[in-house]
């Protein structure tokens, strides 16, 4: 991806990072230095201060032996704790800017001691007294009533310090001398020990925040899938994420969206397909009613002149042996059961055609109910020696339809097996064979039996209400030619595709619905 976010904080940490480290490395070059200077300048100040409340109230030429060693061992620590070097002296000058006498008080009086500090007190006095540049190798950084700093470069070694001289009491001089050199050094180590870490921190950063931004964009990369899923109106599964955070809220919210879609979906679909079958139907209503009258009239016309016959037969004592009236009552039992199932699925069929019966759009799982049937007419199965064949998928199935009529459907299609499924060939048994397949957009579901195909002439007459291939094998096992009415008017309801198909061996019927 581009433009991820992964990417952009690797790029802006690396960017701070390199920043940072860029600042210190000049910080160490351009301030440094000056810091340096400035604190060392206030150090040497202290040291004056310090050496001066030691040096109070002192009689250099007056000292026993234990006050001398007394007063030498504090200076001596004052110079070790501060790295600062201290030489204490009594100058007196002469005339014209010269030095009369240079008398060492601290430390001893070596001809070393006379080397590194008699020029330097030298110029200081003549600067101090007699007016006297100090020349380019001096450069005065402080200047108070009773001491003065400078940065010197000694040509001599070619090193540079800080120095101070200043006025002690009874004609006594301080001169306070500190490397300043080793600021250079420590800069320039610094400075290589930057790159060495900074190098070393920003591939550690690096790997840090690829695994920081992996945690937290992985979430984000699942919200986006899980968003394409809802882009195709697929509402069955929910966002995996689960935290405490923004991310968590954020995908509970999506969960939210998710099922209040759905409902607002199932509510519109239900809402289209009312609307798209009442415009169908309202031209039809009339007709359909005639149609209706006229085939009830018909169907029912049998079944009631039976019963009427055998019903006055018993009224008449026609036969009176107990034999032959229990076979009209049993008769006119039959015949009214049969007319009862027929007014049932009549008026069942009725509602769907006229628009009484609304189809209620929902998501459920195609396969249960499927295997919900099948399971129902099992004992069937086994009865009439079916071979039953059973394929469907072993994950869930979702579809958009009303599952009451659909189960309505398959049970009219398995019974219609059932009852006309016969073995072909050399076979001693039927097969019916039950098939569930989906193509991503739509699932299909089938039901064949063995037997024989239908006429090519009757294959879209079928539908019709009380239309029968075969008569009589349909009056044997009491049909009345209205369960693929049925089967019509739901999936005409439902705007989906329903057909028959013939086999040399069977017909297989079939219909789709909308994942």
């Amino acid at each position: 991806m581009k433009h991820s976010i992964r990417r952009r904080l690797i790029l802006i940490v690396s960017m701070m990072l390199v920043f940072a480290i860029a600042a210190i490395f000049l910080a160490n070059i351009f301030i440094a230095p000056r810091f340096y200077q400035s604190m060392k300048v206030l150090q040497m100040s202290a040291v004056y201060d310090e050496v001066s409340k030691v040096c109070e109230s002192v009689d250099w030429t007056d000292l026993t032996q234990t006050e001398q060693e007394k007063i030498y061992d504090k200076l001596d620590s004052i110079s070790g704790n501060r790295n600062i070097s201290i030489y204490i002296m009594q100058i007196s000058a002469g005339e014209s800017g010269s030095i009369a006498n240079i008398n060492y008080v601290y430390p001893t009086n070596t001809e070393r001691l006379r080397a590194i500090t008699m020029g330097a007190i030298a110029k200081y006095v003549r600067y101090m007294y007699f007016d006297e540049e100090l020349g380019d190798n001096y450069e005065q950084v402080k200047q108070d009533d009773y001491y003065a700093v400078y940065k010197v470069y000694d040509d001599r070694i070619g090193s540079s310090y800080i120095e101070l001289t200043g006025q002690l009491p009874d004609s006594y001089w301080l001169y306070l001398r500190a490397n300043y050199t080793g600021i250079q050094e420590n800069v320039d180590v610094s400075n290589l020990f930057l790159v060495f870490v900074g190098v070393v921190v920003i591939v550690i950063s690096i790997f840090l925040i690829l695994l920081i931004t992996k945690r937290y964009t992985r979430p984000i990369l699942q919200l986006s899938e899980w968003a394409e899923e809802m882009r195709g109106l697929d509402f069955s599964s929910r966002c995996p994420v689960e935290r405490d955070d923004e991310i968590g809220i954020l995908a509970g919210s999506m969960n939210e969206l998710s099922d209040k879609l759905e409902l607002t979906i199932s509510e519109l679909k239900t809402a289209n397909n009312e609307l798209q079958n009442e415009i169908e139907k309202k031209s039809e209503q009339e007709q359909m009613r005639q149609e209706f009258l006229a085939n009830v009239s018909h169907e029912l016309k049998t079944p009631i002149a039976l019963i009427q016959g055998y019903a006055e037969g018993l009224k008449e004592n026609i036969n009176d042996d107990p034999e032959s009236r229990e076979f009209y009552c049993d008769v006119i039992m039959d015949e009214s059961d049969k007319m009862n199932s027929m007014v049932k699925k009549l008026l069942s069929l009725n509602q769907l055609e006229f628009g009484n019966g609304q189809v209620h759009m929902e998501h459920f799982d195609l396969t249960e109910v499927l295997k919900s049937v099948v399971a129902a007419d099992e004992i069937l199965f086994q009865q009439q020696n079916v071979d039953l064949r059973y394929s469907v998928p072993d994950e869930s199935v979702q579809v958009w339809a009303d599952e009451y009529m659909i189960e309505e459907v398959l049970t009219n299609y398995i019974s219609n097996a059932l009852h006309h499924v016969k073995p072909v060939g050399d076979a001693k048994t039927g097969v019916i064979e039950i098939k569930l397949m989906t193509n991503g957009k739509f699932a299909h579901v089938s039901v064949f039996n063995t037997g024989q195909p239908i006429p090519e002439e009757d294959i879209e007459k079928i539908w019709s209400k009380f239309y029968k291939v075969d008569k009589a094998r349909t009056r044997e096992y009491g049909g009345n030619g209205i369960g693929l009415s049925i089967v019509k008017a739901v999936m005409e309801a439902h705007n989906r595709e329903y057909g028959v198909n013939n086999y040399e061996n069977g017909v297989e019927f079939w219909f789709d619905l909308e994942m």
